[in-house]
């Protein structure tokens, strides 16, 4: 007898209540394996495949691409009777319940055949499911289909069951996602019946943009901007959805705004003598030490002196709360939009360390590859906002921190150096605080401090 189980969408990481379905990896009348990735989705951090904890055939998807669903709301059907997960299919019984799995980065190992399965186990209700990683792209998945032998528990959403009419398995492979900067390129594209497929992106590594497929649809001009496709148009204007990483954050920024008073500081430093040490660093063999790196060192040190801007604000117990831990955050611009990269444990890496870090997590960043502890738990936010090309600025603290220090371009400007006028390199810095945390002695003695350091950095050995 076959038992139909319902797969809903799992848990995707912390804060995050829901996803948008960008596309169906499987179809109504596939057979699944164990922890095989069934559809694609794009929640407010990153791309995610969502693996199914249940073999057996699908009976049912709900859902169309586009459609947005909160956490547990049904994704779809799975019939099991007699399917078994032998060697390619999932390694397991499929009336054994679900596989406790881990949602897998695309273009990453399967965990059942790398041994690196999950260690949660599911009751056989819930799916159990842990995040791993994000990515953009995705393996290559091999899948049979076949015609279900009854009828499904629920209607499909997407059509009736399709399969080979002498009700065989046939053998398909499923090519990966094509690589688009959001959903809303793919709704454009399916409006005007564009094959993606076709499309050559011309965004960093082959990302299909707006304006590629505003290219391909027939009797349009020339498009002139990237913006996202409007989810309706009027007299007033366009209308753009904050959706995805951009509407995650709006949201932050927004709540930063209300629940925080905060204030902001300023000075000019000489970063010559910074300059200089870098590139002694960099004389040296082994990695390329990067301004952000030996600023991030810097901040870390500051920290360890004022204590009181590594900390979060409790207003239910009324109280501020000092954290013993330094997880440094540092903004950085995606095609995505922005994220916060979080250095864990910074305090305790040296300036080659954080170096490595940063590049990392900036490339996973660029990538589209970043996993959920990537980008949450930061204490205190570094923001090197001089890469635009600006000199100053007055940032929105990363909620719940309670600090963030800016950095504007540096630039050889007219200064006086031992008495006389010199060109020298100079920057500008800024640092926004929760007055609830501390006062204005305190903030701009930690600013003071960080300007000093990048003015003679060898006020930074002392305390090494």
């Amino acid at each position: 007898m076959a038992v139909v189980r319902e797969f809903t969408l799992p848990d995707l990481g912390e804060g995050l209540t829901g996803a948008e379905i960008v596309r169906w990896l499987v179809e109504v009348g596939d057979v699944v394996a164990v922890d095989q990735p069934v559809v694609e989705v794009e929640t407010a951090k990153a791309m995610v495949d969502v693996p199914c904890p249940y073999a057996g055939v699908v009976t049912a998807r709900f859902g169309e691409e586009g459609t947005e669903l909160p956490v547990g709301a049904p994704l779809l059907t799975v019939a099991s009777s007699g399917v078994s997960g032998g060697p390619g299919e999932g390694g397991g019984s499929a009336e054994a319940g679900d596989s406790g799995n881990a949602l897998v980065a695309p273009g990453s190992e399967d965990p059942a055949s790398s041994g690196e399965r999950s260690a949660v186990s599911g009751s056989g209700e819930g799916s159990g499911n842990v995040l791993v990683g994000y990515g953009t792209g995705a393996p290559a998945a091999r899948r049979r289909r076949v015609r279900p032998a009854g009828g499904p528990a629920h209607a499909p959403a997407s059509g009736p069951a399709r399969g080979p009419a002498n009700g065989e398995a046939a053998a398909t492979t499923v090519e990966g996602p094509v690589p688009v900067i959001s959903p809303l390129v793919r709704r454009l594209a399916r409006q005007h019946d564009i094959d993606l497929r076709q499309l050559v992106g011309s965004g960093p590594e082959g990302l299909i943009l707006r304006a590629d497929v505003e290219r391909a649809i027939p009797g349009t001009a020339e498009p002139v901007g990237e913006e996202p496709v409007s989810e309706e148009r009027g007299e007033r204007g366009e209308r753009i959805p904050l959706r995805g990483v951009r509407g995650a954050v709006a949201d932050k920024l927004a709540r930063s705004r209300r629940e925080i008073p905060d204030a902001t500081c300023w000075v000019d430093a000489d970063a010559t003598e910074l300059l200089a040490a870098r590139t002694a660093m960099n004389a040296a063999v082994g990695p390329k030490i990067s301004v952000l790196a030996v600023l991030a060192r810097i901040c870390t040190a500051a920290l360890a002196r004022f204590p009181d801007l590594n900390a979060t604000v409790d207003m239910e117990r009324r109280e501020v709360v000092r954290l013993a831990e330094v997880h440094l955050g540092f903004a950085a611009q995606t095609d995505r939009g922005l994220v916060v990269p979080v250095v864990r444990d910074a305090h305790t890496r040296s300036v080659e360390g954080l170096a490595a870090e940063i590049a990392r997590l900036t490339e996973a960043a660029r990538a589209g590859a970043l996993s959920p502890s990537d980008l949450t738990g930061g204490t205190f936010t570094l923001n090197n906002y001089g890469v635009f090309g600006v000199d100053g600025s007055t940032p929105i603290i990363n909620h719940p921190e309670a600090a963030m220090l800016g950095v504007g371009r540096i630039a050889p400007k007219p200064w006086v150096h031992h008495g006389e006028l010199a060109v020298r390199h100079v920057v500008q810095l800024s640092f926004t605080f929760d007055h609830r945390v501390c006062d204005g002695g305190t903030a701009g003695g930690f600013l003071r401090y960080v300007a000093d350091c990048v003015e003679q950095p060898s006020v930074l050995l002392r305390g090494l």
